[in-house]
């Protein structure tokens, strides 16, 4: 019987260890704090913002341009016949839908620029993450950004390391 207790009680330490040995290690990172913070994202967002004032300042131009055109022709409107008139409105209306137009172009363009330049950033910070995780033993590494999840942050936060290995 006293036997019988030493060996359960053998069993169990060696089990007890053998589970905190096999344990794997949980860190975070706030993801999204960290692509922001990266050099490489502020120069994206600075050459964002380049060509939003561009392509504004182009629609700009064309607004200016037609309301140039139609305060001309409701001047000039009493002179002329309801042909010209209603001719001269579809006019206005087909510049105004170029308008348009090209706000929706500079906004896909926008988006699609951002979507290219973001992409290389991330991949960076990920491959980063990875090196990051893979030097401290890290198994799995939760993303700690606002609303993705993570309630407790009792893992090593892998942020300044992160940045380290990323050189800023």
């Amino acid at each position: 019987m006293k036997n019988l207790k030493s060996l359960l009680l053998i069993a169990v330490f060696t089990l007890g260890l053998a589970g905190v040995t096999n344990a794997q290690k949980i860190g975070h990172i706030d993801f999204e704090k960290l692509v922001a913070e990266m050099p490489q994202t502020k120069t994206l967002k600075l050459d964002m913002e380049k060509l939003g004032k561009t392509y504004q300042d182009e629609i700009t131009g064309m607004e200016k341009k037609i309301e140039a055109t139609r305060q001309k022709y409701v001047a000039e409107s009493k002179g002329q016949t309801n042909e010209t008139n209603d001719q001269r409105a579809q006019e206005l209306q087909q510049e105004a839908a170029k308008i348009e137009q090209a706000r929706r172009f500079a906004y896909q363009d926008m988006q699609k620029k951002q979507n290219e330049g973001l992409q290389p950033i991330i991949e960076k910070a990920q491959t980063a993450i990875d090196a990051v995780a893979a030097s401290k033993n890290v198994v799995y590494v939760l993303d700690a950004s606002v609303g993705k999840g993570l309630l407790v942050k009792k893992g090593e936060d892998l942020f300044d390391a992160v940045k380290a290995k990323l050189g800023f």
